[in-house]
């Protein structure tokens, strides 16, 4: 498994804009599909994107779609994700996750926090 943490949360007025991180450890993280979900209170934990192991695969939820970019720099053993544009409804607990071959999501980050204000 791969130890996650995630940073770069924090208060952003409607907007504004924020970059998260997740500092992977262990050399398998080139290794690792990666994504970022994001849990409201009182909800579910839903997807926001993911990224292939090479960078050159993405997918996005449509909730973030055009505001969001994932990106990775294997060499940093990082994930990012760039959230532009957004919204009270962004407000939520963001997650990192990665995906070892053959497992979805097999390891998680503890979370950090993303509060808009309107």
């Amino acid at each position: 498994q791969v130890q996650l943490i995630e940073s770069g949360g924090g208060l952003v007025q409607a907007g504004g804009s924020l970059r998260l991180s997740c500092a992977a450890s262990g050399r398998t993280f080139s290794n690792y599909a990666m994504g970022w979900f994001r849990q409201a209170p009182g909800k579910g934990r839903e997807f926001v994107a993911s990224i292939s192991w090479s960078g050159g695969s993405t997918i996005y939820a449509d909730s973030g779609k055009g505001r969001f970019t994932i990106s990775r720099d294997n060499a940093k053993n990082t994930v990012y994700l760039q959230m532009n544009s957004l919204k009270p409804e962004d407000t939520a607990l963001y997650y990192c996750a990665a995906s070892k071959p053959g497992s979805r999501w097999s390891d998680w980050g503890q979370g950090t926090q993303v509060t808009v204000s309107s």
